[in-house]
C-alpha cells in the first residue's frame, strides 16, 4: 500500500511532490488567490504552474508539508492521475469575450459539479467553448461543448494525446438543459461501456459512434 499523501504526485526526483487544487473551469476567487500567495511564500514552493487544462499545480513540496498546505489552502483536491473527471476546461464565453455567444463558464462549472468524484474507466476531460472558435478544444476532448447562436454543439470521443482523434458531433442546436441531459447520458454510457483505462476515444473506435448515438439519442 502506498504511503503517498492523498492528492499528491511524486516527482521525478522521487523526493518531492506536486499537488493540484481544484479550480473549477479555471476560475480563481480573490480569497483563494490571497491564500495561494501566502502558502507559496510560507512553504517556499519553488514552482507554481498553470497547466494546459486550466489547472493549478504547486510543485516541489516536501512530503511532510502536504497535509498542512492542503489545510492552509482550504481547497479541494483536483484529481490529476486517478480514473475520474480530471478537469472541465472553459473559455470566458459570453460573460466577457466579445465573440462569446453562450455561457461557457457557467456551463463548465455546472458540469464539474455534476461529475467530480465519480469513478470513470479512465481519466475524463471536458472542453466547453462559448463560440465556434472552440478555444477550449472540444474536438480533442473526451466530451466537448461548442456554443453557437442557435445553441450548443455536443461532441464525443476526441483525444489530443499520442493517438489523436477528432471527436464526433453527437447533436447540435441544443438548449442548456438539453445539453446537460445529453452529457449525462454520454457520461453514463462511458461508465457502463468503457474498459478500465480506456479513454472515450478508444471506446468509440471499438464500439462505433452509431452504437453511442443509438444509446443516447
Amino acid at each position: 500500500m502506498s504511503d503517498k499523501p492523498d492528492g499528491s504526485i511524486l516527482q521525478r526526483d522521487k523526493e518531492t511532490y506536486a499537488i493540484v487544487p481544484r479550480t473549477p473551469a479555471g476560475v480563481l476567487s480573490l480569497e483563494f488567490i490571497e491564500k495561494l500567495a501566502e502558502v507559496v511564500r510560507r512553504y517556499e514552493i519553488p514552482i507554481t504552474k498553470i497547466t494546459s487544462g486550466h489547472r493549478l499545480a504547486l510543485v516541489g513540496l516536501k512530503k511532510e508539508q502536504i497535509d498542512q498546505v492542503w489545510n492552509d489552502l482550504g481547497a479541494d483536491i483536483g484529481r490529476a492521475t486517478e480514473l475520474c473527471l480530471h478537469y472541465v476546461q472553459a473559455c470566458p464565453g459570453n460573460q466577457v469575450c466579445s465573440l462569446g455567444v453562450q455561457d461557457s463558464l457557467g456551463m463548465g462549472i455546472e458540469l464539474e459539479k455534476r461529475y467530480v468524484g465519480l469513478e470513470m474507466p479512465a481519466k475524463l476531460k471536458v472542453g466547453v467553448s462559448g463560440c465556434p472558435m472552440t478555444c477550449s478544444e472540444g474536438y480533442v476532448r473526451d466530451i466537448g461543448l461548442i456554443g453557437k447562436r442557435s445553441g450548443w454543439v455536443v461532441t464525443y470521443g476526441g483525444n489530443s494525446g499520442g493517438r489523436p482523434r477528432i471527436a464526433d458531433v453527437i447533436a447540435e442546436e441544443l438548449s442548456g438543459d438539453a445539453t446537460l441531459a445529453l452529457v449525462d447520458k454520454l457520461v453514463a454510457f462511458y461508465r457502463e461501456n468503457g474498459k478500465k483505462r480506456e479513454r472515450v476515444a478508444r471506446m468509440v473506435e471499438r464500439l462505433g459512434i452509431d452504437e453511442v448515438k443509438a444509446a443516447v439519442l
